[in-house]
């Protein structure tokens, strides 16, 4: 019986030991991905070691089947260089191979550009164990176009918070660029039912400052159709009015999710109605 047990409690030792270790295989990529989407070059470096190799396969629009090497120092630079659209690469699985000191961790990702989907495929990385830990010593990706994995509320949530801050920061391309042509936008006045050009012409004069207007979305629900094309959303925005609430409604385009319509308005707290309306009859 205690042989049973010793040996119970070895087998349980090694099981231990070795989800450990995957799990921290597991955290050296994140840390990765984690720099990559923060900016932070540094982060990225701290897991790669010192000679990493770097690969992307794929087939060109003509068919032809092609294996690059990537020059690891410049993708790192890359990513340290500032840019205003997040890099966002959506890991689906896991799948971990260890052999002393050497594993293999394979990935299945959704690449996201600024919000919008650019490519997918699968990642597989080279893990060596120094005295310091692992590192990783070598990348493979794929990059395909067709029979990738979506998350479409994440993407309409990032389009949504770059929509924002296009608008705190005054960029006149991307804020109008994540409407379609014929989106509709309501503002807070009863007078304000903007086409989209009707907008862009009138508020040219706030997209020439710093700053045209910055709304901080800080709560958002959103909805799918049954096809996922079509998409409504409710948001609670900080704004210089104070608490604002917005809903809308996004399509899903050949260019991915765009904003169709946006109706902004004031949250009046109903304890103080009454006097928001005095306030009203006063003016009229």
């Amino acid at each position: 019986m205690k042989k049973i047990l010793l040996l119970l409690l070895i087998c349980c030792s090694i099981t231990v030991q070795a989800q450990t270790e995957k799990d921290t295989l597991i955290q050296t990529v994140k840390t990765m991905f984690d720099g990559m989407r923060a900016g932070d070059s540094a982060m990225v470096s701290s897991v790669f070691a010192e000679n990493i190799a770097m690969f992307t396969v794929f087939k060109t629009k003509k068919g032809e089947h092609k294996m690059l090497k990537d020059k690891p120092q410049k993708f790192l630079n890359a990513v340290g260089t500032p840019h205003d659209e997040l890099w966002d690469e959506k890991i689906w699985s896991y799948d971990v191979r260890i052999d002393g000191l050497f594993a293999n961790v394979w990935t299945e990702y959704t690449f996201y550009h600024g919000g919008k989907f650019s490519h997918c495929g699968i990642n597989d990385f080279q893990l060596f164990k120094t005295k310091k830990g692992w590192k990783i010593v070598n990348i493979t990706d794929t990059r395909r176009r067709s029979n990738c994995q979506l998350d479409h509320k994440e993407t309409i949530n990032i389009l949504l918070d770059n929509w924002h801050k296009a608008a705190a920061t005054a960029d006149e391309d991307v804020f109008f660029g994540s409407m379609t042509d014929d989106a509709i936008y309501i503002g807070t006045d009863a007078s304000e039912r903007w086409l989209r050009d009707e907008l862009k012409e009138w508020s040219k004069a706030f997209f020439e400052k710093d700053s045209a207007w910055d709304f901080t979305p800080k709560d958002r629900k959103v909805t799918l159709s049954k096809d996922k094309k079509i998409a409504w959303f409710d948001e609670l925005l900080d704004t210089w009015m104070g608490v604002c609430r917005a809903s809308g409604v996004m399509v899903l385009t050949e260019d991915g999710w765009k904003i169709q319509h946006y109706h902004l308005a004031m949250a009046v707290p109903n304890d103080i109605v009454k006097d928001y309306l005095k306030l009203l009859k006063g003016k009229e």
